[in-house]
């Protein structure tokens, strides 16, 4: 093992439930094996400003069932300059920080990258509730999100069949349908409206008029925010050419809180763990993430290439450092990753009747 003589640890991006387990168990595991801990308090900007606090077991209690972060989070625009990342290096090297373990999305990877490049080892967590991460299957939040939607849209539904009206939902997951497909799928929507798959407004319409017809009476259509000013105005749609009764709902961010489920915890305190192990055995710059059930890692610099190349956001020259075999093979996994979620679609479209 890799001799450390302390560890840091930050959440940084939108917060999602879970990201406190996380916490904790970096905190205990690292403690375990005789390495002190210091919580960074706001991300990349604690780092920057030396805003931490060296941690015991103690300042871990009681945090694994509260959503949110206690180290609070920032999206902090200075660290993206060389300058700010100096700060950075200088505020480890003063404090005697001999690696880092970032919980959060896309932007977080970056930073550690950043981090690993001038000398500060770095493991990253996936946490984010839109579960947008290409190259885990699950990312820290995820589930507690959509059991928040599953709620609210269950009570909908109670009012929607009082009065037969429908109710189009907006929910979060940034420019994924992750949480827009799955809690669509659980709430039993009628429609299910995603960027990832071309959306037939004809045919969902002609659906609900075919339920209504056969004696339906209230009606729930899903959309991910990252169809951008669709909702609201497909809302007035469905009310002027099938008659029924339709509100809006945009859930927003109270879909970031609330308490962490139990898959969140367990996923958040496997990730914690395996990420401590993980500096301690030397090494740096990957992400821990989830295959298969099983926690595996993934370098960080590949995963953002994966990322990109699902997300159709490769820059010219991105690609240049891998062989046409790597490049096939990462072809290969966004494939599987569009295939897996169009078949999840299908089944939706069958079973929204």
């Amino acid at each position: 093992m890799a001799k450390f003589r302390r560890i840091g640890v930050l959440t940084s991006g939108g917060d999602a439930p879970g990201m406190n387990a996380a916490v904790r168990a970096v905190t205990r595991t690292a403690i375990q094996c005789g390495v002190e801990v210091m919580g960074i308090y706001e991300g990349y900007k604690g780092l920057i400003y030396e805003n931490m606090k060296l941690f015991s077991n103690r300042d871990v209690s009681n945090i694994i069932n509260i959503g949110g972060t206690l180290l609070y989070s920032d999206r902090c625009l200075e660290f993206k300059t060389e300058e700010g990342m100096q700060k950075a290096i200088e505020t480890c090297r003063k404090n005697q920080i001999d690696g880092i373990v970032a919980i959060g999305g896309d932007g977080t990877f970056r930073g550690a990258t950043d981090l690993t490049a001038r000398g500060i080892p770095t493991i990253g967590i996936p946490g984010t509730i839109d579960n947008d991460i290409t190259s885990t299957d699950y990312s820290i939040g995820f589930d507690t999100a959509m059991n928040t939607v599953i709620e609210m849209v269950d009570r909908l539904r109670d009012t929607c069949e009082s009065h037969a009206r429908c109710n189009v939902v907006e929910v979060m997951g940034r420019n994924a349908g992750y949480i827009a497909l799955e809690t669509g799928i659980a709430v039993g929507a009628s429609a299910i409206v995603t960027r990832e798959i071309p959306f037939d407004e004809a045919k969902a319409i002609q659906k609900i008029k075919e339920s209504k017809a056969s004696g339906k009476r209230n009606f729930i259509v899903i959309v991910a925010e990252g169809v951008p000013d669709f909702a609201e105005g497909f809302a007035k749609r469905i009310q002027e050419e099938t008659g029924i009764e339709t509100k809006f709902a945009r859930l927003a961010h109270v879909v970031r809180g609330g308490n962490p489920s139990l898959r969140d915890r367990l996923t958040a305190s496997r990730m914690g763990e395996a990420a401590v192990k993980l500096l301690l055995d030397g090494k740096s710059n990957l992400i821990v993430r989830e295959r298969d059930s099983k926690i595996c890692t993934i370098d960080i610099t590949l995963g953002q290439m994966i990322d990109r190349m699902y997300k159709g956001t490769l820059k010219d020259h991105d690609l240049d450092n891998y062989s046409e075999a790597e490049i096939e093979e990462m072809k290969a996994f966004c494939k599987m990753r569009a295939d897996e979620f169009a078949e999840l679609y299908n089944t939706a479209d069958v079973i929204s009747h």
